[in-house]
């Protein structure tokens, strides 16, 4: 069974697409939410919360359902196996298998636990800068997925180029976060993180897609869903134990250092990343 033929340059409109509309949502919903706790209490925006998280269930409820055919039922612990066999099997995903390892890791050090004492400690501001650090954050998603939208032939004729830049240069601008004292500064450095981090994002999801046949994306996305969850809770407790004795300048250099191996794994691979396109091509 051969992957299912889908321009890549069109599968990277669709990414950037869904991507900008997530992050679109998100930054608006933080504005939001933010702008309710002035009107009623943090005890009744939680229970809004859950009330939004009922009508989110009703509305998946009514959802029709997708038409397939299926030759065998599996449960969910061989669709697993599944996925790891497809990951180990094949080399593109292996490489990025240890991508998405080391960058959520590398992501943990934005959980607001964290961020909220670099503002405090390392930028001397109080917490609303917080928020715009966020905010700036997410700006920059939304730029980057843009940029892929519109330069989507461009960025598949060099997806390599494009992963390997994404991950260098959010190394070296989470590592210029980690040393800068400059609220403004840090506004801009934010941004630009957010933004080759999602010139990066988007073209290795398409890698990721062009990589087996859609039966198996679902087992594939399992697979690294898992290592994902796993893997940025345990991040967490380590980065947060790292703050507290060795101070929180350091995990953000941990962080962008991290994003360095990512860079090399990229660079050395790019013409992996290009196979993998080309054969989708062909």
């Amino acid at each position: 069974m051969t992957p299912f033929y889908v321009k890549p340059e069109h599968l990277i409109q669709a990414n950037g697409i869904s991507e900008t509309i997530t992050q679109v949502i998100q930054a608006c919903m933080w504005f939001v939410g933010s702008s309710l706790l002035i009107i009623i209490s943090s005890q009744q925006l939680i229970w809004f919360v859950g009330c939004l998280f009922v009508i989110a269930s009703i509305l998946l409820c009514l959802l029709e359902s997708v038409i397939y055919e299926t030759t065998e039922l599996k449960g969910k612990l061989e669709k697993m196996k599944e996925g790891w066999k497809t990951l180990s099997n094949t080399p593109v995903l292996r490489r990025i298998a240890w991508i998405e390892f080391l960058e959520t890791i590398a992501a943990t050090v934005w959980i607001a636990a964290i961020l909220y004492v670099f503002v405090n400690d390392a930028l001397n501001v109080d917490e609303k800068w917080w928020g715009f650090i966020n905010g700036a954050n997410f700006l920059g998603l939304i730029l980057g997925s843009a940029y892929c939208i519109k330069f989507s032939s461009f960025i598949e004729k060099k997806i390599g180029t494009f992963i390997f830049f994404g991950s260098f240069a959010s190394f070296l601008f989470t590592i210029l976060f980690s040393l800068n004292s400059i609220p403004i500064i840090s506004l801009l450095l934010s941004l630009c993180v957010g933004l080759f981090g999602q010139i990066k994002k988007i073209p290795q999801q398409t890698v990721i897609q062009t990589s087996v046949p859609k039966e198996q994306l679902s087992t594939v996305y399992t697979s690294l869903g898992a290592i994902g969850t796993g893997i940025f809770g345990v991040g967490s407790l380590i980065m947060g134990l790292v703050a507290d004795f060795l101070g929180i300048r350091i995990v953000f250099v941990i962080s962008g250092l991290l994003l360095a191996i990512i860079s090399t794994i990229a660079h050395k691979n790019k013409q992996l990343f290009v196979r993998n396109i080309m054969e989708q091509k062909n």
